[in-house]
């Protein structure tokens, strides 16, 4: 039998594994195409599963209900999310790949425990810069080369305000962790994708730092969403594992 996978737990955060040696249903949650979950012990860990088949066709509402799922889990235990799509061939598979990464997995949960991550979207504006004039290609001189010159200003103008922002976001905030990725929208806008990593006791805190942030930053725009499970930062400290289907996936 296929596993499909969704992320790992602790096994201490779910009472009745306590006297099981097999998976067993998790009633409270349904899977991917409403498929039953089950809660697979290993060792201190639960994996989160649910049976598989391989000619199942995992778009996008499966992604949704991938998370779903991993955030349902997150209310109840420390959790490291696998990446959507991961799945274990067999029994055997899945215990494998368990215990030749378990100290790992059991270090991350530690690390991990009692903490979530919050999402920032900053969009920052174009340095009140005027829209370039668009130039031929073909078109030589020194009207191309000043234009050229102009838009290496404006890009420059952007990552120095895109560096500073950051710098402010993350003085304002001070996360225990934090992951940023910056994008040129096709509007010429900068977009500054920020995960910062906090302690579940200062979610409340972090909203009303949110709030400040809006009124000071008037030249940004800035949305939060989460408290979210700790995607970017389970996967950036895991070494792949190998599932079923030949994937290196990572969890």
């Amino acid at each position: 039998m296929a596993w499909y996978a969704y992320c790992i737990g602790e096994k201490q955060a779910f009472p009745e594994l306590c006297r099981h040696r097999k998976p067993i249903p998790m009633e409270s949650v349904t899977g991917i195409s409403g498929n039953q979950i089950f809660l697979y012990p290993a060792s201190d860990l639960a994996v989160i599963v649910s049976e598989h088949n391989p000619l199942e066709n995992l778009d996008q509402k499966a992604a949704m209900e991938h998370a779903r799922v991993i955030g349902e889990c997150f209310k109840l235990s420390t959790v490291l999310p696998f990446r959507f799509g991961t799945v274990f061939a067999d029994d055997d598979t899945l215990r494998r790949s368990v215990r030749s990464n378990q100290r790992q997995f059991l270090s991350n949960v530690e690390r991990l425990r009692g903490k979530a991550e919050m999402h920032l979207k900053v969009v920052l504006d174009d340095c009140g810069c005027q829209q370039q004039r668009p130039v031929a290609l073909d078109r030589v001189g020194k009207e191309y080369l000043s234009s050229l010159r102009e838009s290496a200003t404006r890009q420059r103008e952007r990552q120095t305000k895109a560096r500073a922002v950051s710098v402010q976001m993350h003085r304002m905030f001070s996360p225990l962790d934090e992951e940023i990725s910056c994008r040129r929208t096709d509007s010429g806008k900068m977009l500054l994708d920020i995960a910062h990593l906090i302690d579940n006791k200062g979610i409340e805190r972090y909203q009303n730092k949110y709030s400040s942030a809006t009124q000071q930053l008037k030249d940004c725009r800035i949305q939060l969403s989460g408290p979210w499970p700790p995607y970017h930062f389970v996967h950036r400290l895991t070494r792949p594992v190998h599932a079923a289907q030949g994937h290196a996936m990572s969890v």
